[in-house]
């Protein structure tokens, strides 16, 4: 594929989708651009506003806190996989209202819990955390949600 038809596929691409940087540089790349020509194409894609990182990593904090669930680790995680620079990340995550990230991992380790067979605390303790943790929240927020949890119940 040559450079005018890889920039006008990306441009159409980006028009549909929010992509990041590194989305678009992997697809010129694998439609064999040298790498002079994709350093060109991302900079006209980036100053005609097809692709802006700030707005991509934006949408994906609040779509994959509010679909998905994830906590701030894990979506830091993902965008840093993304090549998405740390304080782009940093600004994005501080759009996530506290109370409703709090809210979230309650409803999460409340939904959780009932599917949970261990009649043993200390168990469904750790089962709670592991859920937790492996989406993404903090331990010490994890932790103090789970006691908050077994204590209204206990």
């Amino acid at each position: 594929m040559d450079y005018r038809q890889a920039l006008n596929k990306a441009a159409a691409l980006c028009s549909r989708k929010e992509y990041c940087t590194g989305d678009i540089k992997k697809k010129l790349v694998n439609w064999e651009l040298s790498e002079e020509e994709v350093e060109k194409a991302i900079e006209w894609l980036v100053s005609e506003k097809f692709i802006d990182d700030k707005r991509y990593a934006a949408y994906y904090v609040r779509d994959k806190f509010r679909f998905n669930g994830w906590g701030r680790i894990k979506i830091r995680y993902q965008l840093r996989g993304k090549q998405i620079a740390s304080d782009i990340v940093d600004d994005a995550l501080e759009q996530i209202n506290e109370e409703e990230y709090l809210e979230m991992l309650a409803e999460l380790l409340h939904s959780k819990k009932r599917s949970v067979k261990n009649k043993d605390t200390w168990q469904t303790k750790a089962a709670l955390a592991r859920f937790a943790q492996s989406r993404g929240f903090e331990p010490d927020v994890v932790f103090r949600k789970i006691d908050d949890l077994l204590n209204d119940i206990t």
